[in-house]
């Protein structure tokens, strides 16, 4: 009976101390909204026009190439029955010469590592570190552990409108609102 006493309280101690960090150091949180953030920074909103305006011209392109296939495939059909072998085989191999051209420039715009990527890093990786170094700034400052974004999936159902330092991330990146 001794010995149960004796576990009993070393694990009451056990825990009394597991809670004691967490009691003695509460941890601060806070919330930013990264889309409220960007929404209010103008070389953000710039740069997404500059990537649409660029995105719309490549994709100009690639259609503009991608119909030159077509009115080839249209005007091969139409043409077929008085076409030779040779004439058949040599227009078959310039449409698909065509519809791989658009298919390799619609890669190399629009691929994983295509020029879009690119470009929209070199846009938007700037200000991206611009708005982790304030929201570090911040965090040092105030002493928060985690800052978690609420507009992202996260699964936060609800975040208190005291912890959000989305207008002072703001403020700290010279757009006061």
């Amino acid at each position: 009976m001794k010995a149960f006493k004796t576990a009993i309280r070393a694990a009451v101690l056990l825990a009394v101390m597991a809670l004691l960090p967490t009691a003695a150091g509460a941890q601060k949180f806070a919330l930013v909204d990264m889309d409220y953030i960007l929404k209010n920074i103008p070389a953000y909103e710039r740069a997404n026009e500059q990537l649409n305006q660029v995105s719309k011209k490549w994709q100009a392109e690639v259609e503009a190439i991608a119909t030159e296939a077509q009115t080839m495939y249209k005007n091969y059909q139409n043409e077929v029955v008085f076409l030779s072998q040779e004439q058949k085989k040599a227009r078959q191999e310039a449409i698909m010469e065509k519809e791989k051209q658009a298919a390799e420039l619609k890669k190399k715009y629009f691929g994983p590592e295509g020029e879009l990527f690119k470009k929209r890093t070199s846009l938007m990786t700037p200000i991206q570190e611009e708005i982790y170094n304030a929201v570090k700034d911040i965090a040092d400052l105030r002493g928060y552990q985690l800052i978690l974004d609420r507009a992202s999936d996260a699964g936060i159902i609800f975040g208190s409108p005291k912890i959000d330092i989305s207008n002072e991330v703001l403020q700290k990146l010279g757009y006061a609102n």
